[in-house]
């Protein structure tokens, strides 16, 4: 069974994005548990952890169908130990945030090595700062998330993943989450049935379906290996429909997160049911 939903706003507590993803139809949801633009943000309160939870219960919103997002200023290969050690602090409290509301996964970019580290150092900073992390919690697990390559962006080839993965102490706390636009701008042909197929058996054998976690669902602006991050809405952008069809009729990508980052939220009811219709009836 397919769980879409999409990145829906926590504006005016946590507790409001469970029932701003119950309407606009959606079976899985991601949200930001502070405000992602500030390092710092006020604790979160007893009584929204409540309302958060009892939400959640109210509208069918299980833990391993929410896929929260950090913050974008968190850089955890970042090649200066000042930015580093600030990345760190910031993404610990994230996965205490995450601990407190109940929640299983926390998504996150890898990082950037600003082109003052290798990409091989980059990494290995990456894998350590999760390794604190997880060392410091229980229960999350910390989902990495592919970038599209943009800048000095470290994560748009699977083997960067596979090598973040496999520097991690406990991999049972470990995953990936795709993102379509992102694996497009990134050089991975999803558009053409032969590229998708090729792409999901580099990904499997570089990486292993056993590590997939969740996947953001966004159309594409710009050309296959652009290295160019820009969502477009289902069907409006370069990478097309086609992907979206086959993805909802493949099985491997059943009892997940599915998550819509498309840029028009006016749109996520009528593209969450556009993709419920291409699914196979259970």
């Amino acid at each position: 069974m397919k769980f879409i939903g999409a990145h829906v706003s926590a504006a005016g507590g946590v507790e409001n994005a469970p029932v701003n993803a119950h309407a606009i139809g959606a079976k899985a949801f991601a949200l930001f548990t502070k405000n992602q633009r500030q390092w710092q943000s006020p604790p979160l309160s007893d009584k929204s952890i409540e309302l958060f939870k009892e939400n959640c219960e109210k509208y069918g919103f299980s833990p391993q169908y929410i896929l929260p997002h950090d913050s974008y200023l968190i850089n955890l290969g970042h090649p200066q130990e000042e930015g580093l050690t600030k990345s760190r602090v910031a993404f610990l409290d994230e996965m205490r945030r995450c601990e407190q509301l109940g929640l299983k996964l926390l998504n996150f970019h890898p990082g950037s090595h600003l082109k003052e580290i290798s990409t091989d150092e980059c990494l290995a900073r990456i894998a350590q700062s999760i390794n604190l992390a997880l060392e410091k919690t229980d229960g999350v697990t910390a989902v990495i998330e592919n970038t599209a390559g943009q800048g000095s962006n470290v994560g748009f080839k699977f083997e960067h993943l596979a090598v973040i993965i496999d520097w991690i102490e406990d991999k049972s706390r470990v995953g990936v989450c795709i993102d379509s636009c992102h694996a497009f701008a990134g050089g991975y042909d999803l558009a053409t049935a032969e590229g998708y197929d090729a792409t999901w058996r580099e990904f499997d054998r570089i990486i292993g379906f056993e590590y997939l976690r969740g996947m953001h669902l966004n159309d594409a602006k710009k050309g296959l290996d652009s290295r160019v991050d820009r969502h477009d809405s289902l069907g409006a952008g370069v990478l097309g429909m086609g992907f979206f069809e086959r993805l909802m009729q493949d099985k491997r990508f059943d009892n997940i997160p599915l998550i819509l980052e498309t840029p028009n939220e006016n749109l996520w009811p009528q593209e969450i049911e556009k993709l419920y219709g291409m699914t196979f009836p259970e």
